[in-house]
């Protein structure tokens, strides 16, 4: 009885591994004749042919095609004299297939290895790109969302990209449009601020909602929160019994802006914030 048992038990596992092993090799055919291999695909491809594919899926905005063709070039041709062009075209489809994180690692090694390139600048300017769009979902594209009730990380480092472009390249042909980005990114960063303050007065922390108000005249005073930081100072300062303090933010905004503030926030109003207003997830 027992020999009967290790023998019956031995066939189920030979039957057990037959199986598998059948199951492996026709997942295997079937992956083959689903496709080739890539060294297939890409057999007596040089150089040329590898750019101007990739070149052409992004047109296509076939991106993650275009990443990989990028990848397939680099790797087979290492030291091609198009090398540099090769790795910056790259860092560009990334960010365009929202991979900002390869992007933005593909840009740092061009910029390494190519420090003397004359597109370097773009490599910095396309850092900056990147970040400034980065959590921007496909939601957003269409329906006009308020993005200063975002965290603000990655404006801080977009921020900073555009500076450093500006810093070592004055004269490069993004300065202007990095310009445009960074005034947009320091009043998004101050409405920011607002934002916060509002929240602290809503809890009667009027001595946070000052500081976070003092941050946005002295670390943007030129946006466009400067008037709306005045009226949180006013009436902050009024509920500390500050009435000097509270009587300077008033004259101050009244020189400045007699006629208001020159840009109405709720003007600015989407459908989302008025949204987050109603439910109350901000109280």
């Amino acid at each position: 009885m027992h020999t009967i048992l290790i023998k019956f038990l031995t066939a189920c596992c030979l039957i057990l591994s037959l199986t598998v092993l059948t199951g492996c090799e026709t997942l295997k055919s079937l992956a083959g004749s689903g496709g080739s291999t890539d060294e297939e695909t890409y057999a007596g491809w040089n150089a040329d042919k590898f750019r101007s594919e990739a070149k052409t899926m992004l047109e296509a905005s076939n991106y993650d095609k275009a990443t990989k063709l990028y990848e397939a070039l680099e790797a087979r041709y290492p030291f091609d004299n198009a090398a540099p062009q090769t790795l910056i075209d790259s860092a560009y489809a990334y960010y365009k297939n929202n991979d900002a994180e390869a992007a933005i690692s593909t840009a740092d090694r061009f910029i390494k290895t190519y420090p003397r390139d004359n597109h370097v600048d773009y490599a910095y300017y396309l850092k900056g790109l990147v970040n400034y769009n980065r959590g921007i979902t496909f939601v957003d594209r269409f329906l006009p969302t308020d993005t200063s009730q975002r965290d603000q990380v990655y404006a801080n480092d977009a921020l900073e990209n555009f500076a450093e472009l500006m810093r070592r390249y004055p004269k490069s042909h993004y300065i202007a449009d990095a310009q445009q980005r960074s005034v947009a990114i320091k009043n998004n960063l101050a409405m920011h601020e607002i934002n916060i303050s509002r929240y602290y007065m809503k809890r009667n922390a009027y001595i946070a909602a000052v500081n976070r108000a003092k941050t946005v005249m002295e670390k943007y005073p030129r946006s466009i929160a400067v008037p709306f930081a005045l009226e949180i100072l006013q009436e902050s300062y009024t509920q500390l019994n500050m009435t000097d303090l509270a009587a300077d933010a008033k004259r101050v905004y009244d020189q400045n802006y007699p006629n208001g503030a020159p840009v109405q926030e709720n003007s600015g109003a989407t459908i989302s914030h008025q949204v987050w207003d109603f439910i109350g997830l901000d109280k």
